[in-house]
């Protein structure tokens, strides 16, 4: 049964998806591969998840590292020219820390808070994340969650 979309890609996802990491990425690999393919309408990721990649891509262990200029590429060729890319609209930011304060997201938590609410204002009905317990929140807004290896066996594609 395929998932109803739109689907909202988290970095994790991306970054498995898109840098070698043996059987670990097999599952982000077929999600970007039919995300290339045109198998995905209109595929979903934030600004945040962009800049998240980068960070990470940049400085794994060596043998996974990526360069700086091989990084931006992928941005270039392989999210930014594939995904629409979503950033919280300006009107909601104040609300976005009113709500995180109420639910008392703390510390790092709140980054993961962030591409969740980009998720949802951006229209996702699933957001595949390798970190579901993050985004777990989504829920109580109908919003399904899918690891990228579940995402692959449902017939997300």
């Amino acid at each position: 049964m395929a998932l109803a979309g739109p689907v909202f890609f988290d970095t994790s996802i991306l970054l498995a998806g898109l840098v070698e990491m043996g059987d670990a990425s097999l599952p982000a690999g077929r999600i970007l591969d039919d995300i290339a393919r045109g198998a995905v309408p209109q595929p979903l990721t934030a600004w945040h998840c962009c800049l998240e990649f980068y960070s990470v891509a940049t400085r794994l262990p060596a043998g996974l590292r990526l360069e700086p200029e091989l990084a931006r590429r992928l941005i270039d060729e392989e999210i930014l020219v594939r995904f629409q890319v979503y950033d919280l609209p300006r009107d909601s930011r104040s609300q976005f820390f009113a709500d995180a304060a109420s639910d008392r997201v703390t510390g790092g938590r709140i980054y993961d808070a962030h591409i969740a609410e980009i998720a949802r204002l951006a229209g996702a009905r699933v957001v595949v994340t390798d970190n579901q317990r993050h985004f777990a929140p989504l829920l109580r807004h109908g919003i399904q969650l899918r690891s990228g290896a579940e995402y692959v066996e449902e017939g997300g594609r």
